[in-house]
C-alpha cells in the first residue's frame, strides 16, 4: 500500500488570526503538493520521486518558508536549506545555505546521485547546480513581502524569528542592525506585524507501492538569522531520515532537534525498543522535545504504509493520504 504525508510548518497558527481567505489558501496549495506525490505514487513511482516532487510544489509556493517564499536573513538575502533520504538503500543528499537554486530539494537530490558526498554548502552548492543545469533565481523571485515585513520587525526588535511568535534575543554582545545590507529600496509597504509565525519547514514522506520510504525537507531558516546558521533540515538524523522501517521529516526550533537527533530516534525507538512507529513519535515529540522546549512536529511513514502526523504546538500545515483513502488536510489541533 503507498502512502504520502507532507507539512507546511508548525508552530503558533492561531485559528482566530488566519482569515477564511487565507486559511482556504493554504488547504489548496497542501492539497495540491499532495495531489502533485500522490498521483506519482498511483502511477508506480519511487517514493524518492513523490517526495521531491511534493517538496517541489511547496517550494514554489511563497505561502510557505521555502524555496519562493524564504524568509530574509540579517543581510537581507536568503539562505536555504534542503534534504533528502532513501529508506531501502539509505543513501542521502543535503545542501546548506543556497541563494540562487529555485528548488534547494533538487539540489539536495544532486549531492546524493552526483557526488560522494552527502552535505554540501553555500558557494559549492549553487555551483553543482549551475553545473547540472538547475534553474536558478535572481533574489528578486524569492522576494515576498511578508517576508520582508517580517525581516523588518525582526531587525526593529533586534531578535531573529523562528517564523513563529515567540522571538529569540540577539546576543548581548550584537548591536542590533536597523536595515538589511541588501535592502530592497522598492519595496516600501508598511510592516505589520505578523500573528502567525510559525516554523516554516515544508517536508513529505512515502511509502511507493516496492514497499520503499523516503523522506525529503526543505527551509528558508530563520528570519534575520546570522552566521550563515545551520538548523536541523539538512542534517541526517535531525530533522530528515528514512531507513527500511520509517521515513520522518520535522519542522520546528532546529537547535532542540538537532540535540535530540529527533528524526534517527523515532528511528532507534522502533528498531531497538519494537515500538510501534506512533508510540516513537509520540515519545520523541511530546516527551523528549516538549519538556525542554523543543517546539513543532514530524510526518511519519513506516513500512507497512501507516502514517502519523504528531505536533506539540499550536497546529502544523498537514496533509496525507493512502491508496483508495481520502486526503487529510488540516491546519489546526483537531
Amino acid at each position: 500500500m503507498f502512502a504520502l504525508a507532507i507539512h507546511g510548518g508548525a508552530g503558533t497558527i492561531a485559528r482566530a488570526s488566519l482569515s477564511p481567505d487565507a486559511e482556504r489558501e493554504y488547504r489548496a496549495a497542501l492539497e495540491t503538493a499532495l495531489n502533485t506525490g500522490y498521483d506519482l505514487l498511483r502511477d508506480g513511482a519511487a517514493a524518492l520521486d513523490a517526495v521531491e516532487a511534493a517538496v517541489r510544489s511547496l517550494e514554489d509556493c511563497p505561502l510557505f518558508n521555502a524555496g519562493r517564499g524564504a524568509v530574509f536573513t540579517h543581510e537581507g538575502h536568503h539562505e536555504m536549506d534542503a534534504a533528502l533520504m532513501s529508506g531501502h538503500n539509505r543513501l542521502a543528499g543535503a545542501v546548506t545555505g543556497v541563494r540562487q537554486v529555485q528548488n534547494p530539494i533538487r539540489a539536495a537530490r544532486l549531492v546524493m546521485e552526483k557526488t560522494e558526498h552527502v552535505l554540501l554548502g553555500y558557494p559549492g552548492a549553487d555551483e553543482l547546480a549551475r553545473e547540472y543545469g538547475l534553474p536558478l533565481q535572481p533574489k528578486e523571485y524569492f522576494f515576498t513581502q511578508h517576508r520582508y515585513n517580517q525581516l523588518q520587525e525582526a531587525l526593529r526588535e533586534g531578535r531573529m524569528r523562528l517564523d513563529h511568535s515567540q522571538a529569540r534575543p540577539v546576543p548581548a554582545t550584537e548591536a542590533p542592525a536597523t536595515a538589511p545590507l541588501e535592502e530592497p529600496e522598492k519595496f516600501t509597504e508598511p510592516v505589520e506585524p505578523d500573528p502567525n509565525w510559525k516554523k516554516g519547514t515544508v517536508g513529505a514522506v512515502a511509502r511507493d507501492q516496492h514497499g520503499h520510504l523516503a523522506a525529503a525537507t526543505s527551509t528558508g531558516g530563520m528570519t534575520n538569522k546570522r552566521y550563515s546558521r545551520i538548523g536541523d533540515t539538512p542534517i541526517i538524523g535531525a530533522g530528515t531520515w528514512a531507513d527500511e522501517r520509517c521515513a520522518i521529516s520535522c519542522t520546528g526550533n532546529g537547535e532542540y532537534f538537532i540535540r535530540a537527533v529527533a528524526a534517527y530516534d523515532v528511528a532507534c525507538l522502533m528498531e531497538y525498543k519494537g515500538l510501534s512507529l506512533e508510540e516513537a513519535c509520540r515519545i520523541v515529540v511530546q516527551d523528549k522535545l516538549a519538556p525542554v522546549g523543543g517546539e513543532g512536529g514530524l510526518i511519519a511513514v513506516d513500512a507497512a504504509g501507516i502514517i502519523t502526523l504528531p505536533f506539540n504546538s499550536e497546529g502544523m500545515y498537514r496533509a496525507s493520504r493512502v491508496a483508495g483513502g481520502e486526503a487529510l488536510v488540516a491546519i489546526y489541533k483537531e
